[in-house]
């Protein structure tokens, strides 16, 4: 009934209510479409939330499509000229689970506003695609979103590709070149890895948060913009403000509102579903005609820890795309090791591994014994910010 229902043109978002719930049955409906899950006796409350939740996403659903189309032009023109990270088409914002229902009734209320926000969460969490349904939900949509990850910039870099610089201001800096400030005049600045800002930089991004003002670097002409701020972090700010290590009132500027984002072992309820949104988005990237997980592999995902969140569900899905040669995913295309079997890639010996495959282990390791805290976790295998950062992308984690 379902299928059929997804079948008519326009159709709302289908619930599935039932006395029986059970996981495979759960799985059952959102396989064949269903957007929530409610046994009975049910809660007229959580009804309604549900209700008003879906209603909400299929609403923003169909005005970011819109404005994607409007928009298309103006953020090629700007990720071709300044390498912005925009949002791309795998990454889907899924909001079944009672914790990220609470993280879309917090996008409805603050969207609109101009207010900072600061996103907290582990690597992998999707901290970016909020930021990016922030934006999308608010007055600015039709203006740039523009991103700079913190943990990557050097300490020479950071006023430069903040506020831009004039010609002359430094050896390479043979033309006038805005900074991601004013690039974003009018719209949204998202400041990814926020916790990576160096102390002694702190202050200058501080001044500009308060007084709205900055100069590029070799000028002194004061200049404006309009900027509404996005922050995003996986470490303790709390814990680094206590420690000396990140300012207090620079912190207190930036999280005006903070949205915490849960762990995907946290949203359980959302696995099916985000893995079919990426199943049916890498079949049509590769051009394979896959139509569904098998129960085995539904039931592996759901066991699975997920130390990297969405993220790794994503390169996961992406992996058992390619390694499929039926017309749905099995268990053994996944390649995730069941909890508590002897042949875990962690207990594997070094011996049968290559140095990448070893040294992507212990980045893997790290992260997850210390909770995706990036900071920590370069400090405990010896390796600087910004090398770790560039393992992280070269390792897909």
């Amino acid at each position: 009934m379902v299928q059929q229902l997804q079948k008519i043109e326009g159709a709302p978002p289908v619930l599935v209510m039932t006395a029986w719930a059970t996981v495979d049955l759960a799985v059952a409906a959102m396989r064949s479409g269903a957007r929530d899950f409610i046994q009975k006796p049910w809660d007229n409350a959580r009804v309604l939330s549900i209700i008003q939740t879906q209603l909400q996403v299929e609403a923003e659903t169909r005005r970011a499509n819109r404005l994607e189309a409007e928009n298309q032009l103006l953020r090629k023109e700007v990720a071709g000229s300044f390498g912005s990270d925009l949002l791309g088409e795998s990454d889907a914002l899924i909001a079944h689970s009672a914790a990220m229902r609470a993280v879309l009734e917090m996008i409805r209320r603050v969207a609109p506003a101009k207010a900072n926000v600061l996103i907290t969460g582990e690597n992998g969490t999707g901290k970016g695609v909020i930021a990016r349904a922030l934006h999308g939900a608010s007055d600015r949509a039709d203006q740039p979103f523009i991103t700079i990850n913190m943990g990557g910039l050097s300490e020479s870099l950071f006023e430069s590709e903040l506020f831009g610089h004039v010609k002359g201001a430094f050896t390479d800096a043979k033309s006038d070149r805005p900074g991601r400030f004013e690039l974003a005049d009018g719209g949204t600045l998202f400041l990814d890895e926020i916790g990576n800002v160096p102390i002694a930089q702190q202050a200058k991004l501080l001044r500009t948060l308060e007084t709205g003002e900055f100069e590029r670097l070799g000028s002194s002409r004061p200049r404006r913009a309009d900027v509404r701020l996005i922050s995003a972090t996986n470490a303790d700010l709390v814990a680094d403000v206590e420690s000396g290590r990140f300012r207090r009132d620079l912190y207190f500027r930036l999280n005006t509102v903070e949205i915490s984002l849960p762990a995907l072992r946290d949203r359980v309820e959302d696995i099916p579903v985000l893995a079919r949104y990426f199943l049916r988005f890498h079949s049509e990237r590769y051009r394979k005609n896959l139509s569904d997980f098998s129960s085995e592999a539904d039931q592996l995902l759901l066991r699975h820890p997920w130390p990297g969140n969405v993220r790794e569900l994503d390169h996961t899905v992406e992996r058992a795309v390619l390694m499929a040669d039926s017309d749905r995913i099995e268990a053994s295309d996944l390649g995730l090791v069941p909890m508590g079997s002897a042949t875990s890639s962690a207990t594997t010996g070094l011996e049968q591994l290559t140095m990448e495959e070893i040294e992507k282990l212990l980045i893997k390791k790290a992260l997850d014994r210390y909770s995706g805290n990036v900071r920590r976790a370069a400090e405990a295998l010896g390796l600087s910010r910004s090398t770790f950062y560039r393992r992280l992308q070269e390792f897909g984690l």
